[in-house]
């Protein structure tokens, strides 16, 4: 029986999947300040053109040029592993399936949008990219890709994170990225913010009005922002992980998966696994896709649908997604990635349409499962990981308790190595659980009631 699956590299995808073809019910628009939908030309000062219509696009598949795959081959095609030792361990008849995201350079998904952004930047003619990053794993993927590339890098990680996971940044400033923390002094977001809350931990929506800004302001037009999760098009770049997981599986002699896990706090390691079988579903196939998030920050479980903006300032457009209100400063959890407010568009009309289930876990139990992972298939899971472990662990029990052999797969999205202090924080029991509190939600979503709203549209199949 194997242990692991590694195709060669002429099996690598060679198109991305784009979900937006295939929605039932098609994406509400993003719209302006007016309420109007925006057009690509308004985004131009923030991405390049070539971003902007991947961004839009509703082609099913998008070829992947060759000059990103010659990158992409460093650790492409990831392997996917059956977790022989987690089953032994659970005495579960689930076939346990993960693919292994922490083998590249960057240990997570994260490389999978970073080159692909930062290669298109180029080609556009573009010299430097703003971008921020919450426990400091896209920051350090986006400073990777522009250095292959020769791009300057400028990233804003949110502080807590910043002052938690001092490794992440030494990773970034050895690949020539220069890291502040945010809110920072270098921006006029950044100084309304520190003047309001000194004290504060930051959020991702706070770095990402900075690094906009950044952006933005540059009078030389050279310099444009890149984001880590959420839009389509970076949901788009992460679905070669399911596309070459199918493939994988097959090689396993797979013919059904019934279940579909990945951590979700903008979507994008989330979708890269599950879309491609978010679409077998849309074509009848019988699977449960689940997002794991977080209980402090739980966007898809206790936010409502609206429009929203994707950043604290309002430099961004107003998206339709599941969200806690762009105000809102997530407790300082070590899952540093699954701390922000809002969620990918296409995951959110996912999850309306009833194609995908959303699941919180508390802190404790992620950690738990992480330690029984590490104790067991040997590899320590990032803080973020861990909520996809966390299912994983309960589903794998679930089919114990009813005798049923089922095939489940998560995405192992990337390495704890960087993220140690929270283990030992774990281990010496200074960790607590922390559910969002209803009134404290409630407050921060007052900030939606003068926004358009955003209807569930859906088609009642799911």
């Amino acid at each position: 029986m194997s242990t692991k699956i590694i195709l060669s590299e002429d099996e690598i995808p060679r198109q991305w999947y784009n979900l937006a073809a295939d929605l039932p019910s098609p994406l509400q628009p993003p719209l302006g300040p007016d309420g109007k939908p925006i057009t690509p030309d308004m985004l131009a000062p923030v991405f390049p053109m070539n971003i902007i219509e991947q961004e839009v696009s509703q082609k099913r598949w998008i070829d992947i040029p060759e000059e990103i795959l010659s990158i992409l081959y460093l650790w492409r095609p990831s392997p996917l592993y059956r977790a022989k030792r987690l089953e032994k361990a659970l005495n579960t008849p689930a076939r346990i399936y993960y693919k292994n995201e922490g083998v590249s350079p960057a240990g997570s998904h994260k490389p999978n949008t970073a080159v692909a952004q930062a290669w298109y930047n180029k080609q556009f003619g573009i010299e430097r990219i703003t971008t921020e990053t919450g426990a400091g794993q896209w920051g350090s993927a986006l400073a990777f890709a522009c250095s292959l590339l020769g791009l300057e890098c400028k990233v804003f990680m949110v502080r807590i994170s910043f002052d938690q996971k001092p490794f992440r940044k030494m990773m970034m400033h050895t690949w020539g990225a220069n890291c502040v923390a945010s809110p920072s002094n270098e921006t006029k977001a950044g100084r309304e913010i520190l003047e309001k809350m000194p004290d504060t931990p930051g959020s991702l929506g706070i770095a990402i009005s900075e690094a906009v800004e950044a952006a933005v302001t540059d009078t030389s037009g050279k310099t444009r922002y890149s984001l880590g999760s959420v839009l389509n098009h970076v949901m788009l770049h992460q679905t070669i992980i399911g596309l070459e997981a199918k493939k994988q599986l097959e090689k396993f002699n797979e013919k059904k998966v019934d279940i579909v896990i990945g951590c979700a706090g903008g979507g994008s390691n989330f979708a890269g696994l599950s879309f491609p079988f978010v679409n077998d579903k849309i074509n009848g196939a019988e699977t449960t896709i689940i997002a794991t998030e977080p209980t402090s920050c739980p966007t898809l479980t206790r936010g409502p649908f609206a429009y929203d903006l994707g950043d604290t300032a309002g430099n961004t457009p107003l998206l339709p997604m599941y969200t806690l209100g762009h105000n809102f400063i997530p407790a300082p959890i070590h899952a540093g990635g699954l701390r922000y407010h809002g969620m990918s568009p296409l995951v959110s009309q996912a999850v309306v349409e009833g194609l995908v289930t959303p699941k919180a876990y508390d802190q404790l139990e992620c950690y738990e499962a992480a330690v029984m992972w590490a104790r067991t298939e040997g590899f320590i899971p990032a803080p973020e990981t861990s909520h996809a472990i966390a299912s994983v662990v309960e589903q794998a029990k679930q089919a114990k308790e009813e005798g049923k052999e089922k095939v489940i797969l998560f995405n192992w999205s990337g390495h704890g190595l960087m993220d140690l202090m929270g283990y030992e924080k774990y281990f010496d029991g200074q960790l607590t659980n922390y559910a969002l509190p209803d009134d404290e939600l409630q407050n921060n979503l007052k900030i939606l009631e003068n926004f358009p709203k955003a209807p569930e549209n859906k088609t009642g199949k799911w």
